[in-house]
């Protein structure tokens, strides 16, 4: 595809700006935030640019490629757009400007249980090649029946969720009415109409809700009750038991998200997972967690030749998914930096994220002089 690149944001951080001054408070702080004082947050960050590459000058020097493959597909770039509950509420369209925008690239799209789109819009607007990450129901017959729709979709790999045993302690989210129960309070509502291209577009696209969940939502629940409904539903404790009916009956490729130690990756392999995604939930659940990039090096240590090693939770850059990919990932995921774009530039942020990612980790790979992707290890600095 055409790059789609704007000069007037080359960096997420542009985008961050530009997407906090067009989304309402509350809406933006439910993106922008972990969870308690923001420390595994930071962390995930500054962590991962402590990462160090080595170029190598002298040498013949071929044309590098970003293409990498992983799960037995080949993708134009080695970063894909990592699963975001309620999209829509932080950019009214968000899953469908991003779905789309993933398939014309040629990267992979997760959706995400609890977003504002269905399976089977992800599905149209990716021509069945939407991944889908599985909010673990605590009734079997949900779960079955949201398994069976993503099969029909034509979803090439499930990603289950690990990581969220327990909602994250999210203090903005309190104060802002966004915990379950959600509210809509005065101060909300104040902000809307101080954003109104975001009310515009809200109106134009509808309210945003689970659409996934809403064949299994008793019709006419007002807020409180939707979030005793959604509590009660799910639950976020993954083991043994409940992820073996889920590996008998998903025939594609399963994905374990949320994997932080070598315990759970033992486990994984042991289970029959395809793969891995390292991540701490973007900093979202626990705020002494390890950093991303501290647990990839240490899996990849050992699992890399026995399971395909994927991560997201802190990555903001082309050089960034450089050094991660350096550091042993097979693939990694963004989530934020995708919401952002579109928070800044409506329709054409997830061309122009996609696009500004590509054209900084193929200026990493030019400068190193390292032709393929899987050779980013060999640049690698060890201490």
């Amino acid at each position: 595809m055409a790059n789609s690149f704007n000069s007037d944001y080359p960096s997420v951080d542009d985008l961050r700006i530009k997407a906090k001054s067009r989304i309402p408070k509350f809406a933006f702080e439910y993106l922008d935030g972990g969870c308690n004082e923001d420390v595994s947050l930071a962390r995930n960050t500054s962590e991962i640019r402590k990462v160090q590459l080595q170029p190598r000058y002298l040498r013949n020097q071929g044309a590098s490629s970003t293409k990498t493959k992983v799960l037995g597909m080949e993708f134009d770039a080695p970063f894909g757009i990592a699963p975001v509950g309620l999209q829509g509420l932080m950019w009214p369209n968000t899953p469908a400007i991003l779905a789309k925008s993933a398939y014309n690239h040629n990267i992979p799209f997760i959706l995400s249980t609890v977003t504002t789109m269905d399976i089977e819009k992800a599905s149209e607007l990716t021509e069945g090649n939407a991944w889908f990450q599985l909010y673990n129901p605590v009734d079997d017959a949900i779960r079955d029946s949201i398994i069976d729709r993503a099969e029909a979709a034509g979803c090439p790999v499930l990603v289950l969720l690990c990581d969220v045993p327990t909602f994250g302690y999210r203090p903005r989210d309190f104060r802002n009415g966004l915990a379950l129960p959600p509210k809509m309070t005065v101060s909300n509502i104040l902000q809307i109409l101080g954003k109104p291209n975001w009310a515009y577009n809200t109106l134009k696209y509808g309210q945003p809700t689970f659409e996934t969940l809403k064949p299994y939502t008793p019709e006419g629940l007002n807020l409180k009750q939707l979030g005793a409904f959604m509590d009660k539903t799910f639950s976020g404790r993954l083991n043994e038991e409940k992820i073996k009916p889920i590996r008998d009956r998903w025939k594609g490729k399963l994905v374990l998200k949320g994997v932080a130690s070598e315990q759970d990756t033992q486990d994984a392999i042991r289970m029959g997972f395809d793969g891995i995604i390292v991540s701490n939930h973007g900093g979202r659940q626990l705020d002494a967690a390890q950093s991303t990039i501290n647990s990839l090096q240490e899996i990849t240590a050992k699992y890399s030749d026995q399971i395909e090693i994927m991560m997201d939770s802190g990555l903001r850059s082309g050089p960034d998914i450089a050094r991660a990919m350096a550091c042993g990932a097979k693939f990694t995921f963004m989530g934020r930096s995708f919401v952002y774009g579109t928070g800044a530039l409506g329709n054409k942020g997830g061309d122009h994220t996609i696009s500004m990612l590509k054209t900084q980790f193929k200026q990493v790979m030019d400068q190193l002089c390292c032709e393929r992707v899987e050779d980013l290890p060999k640049h690698l600095i060890t201490t």
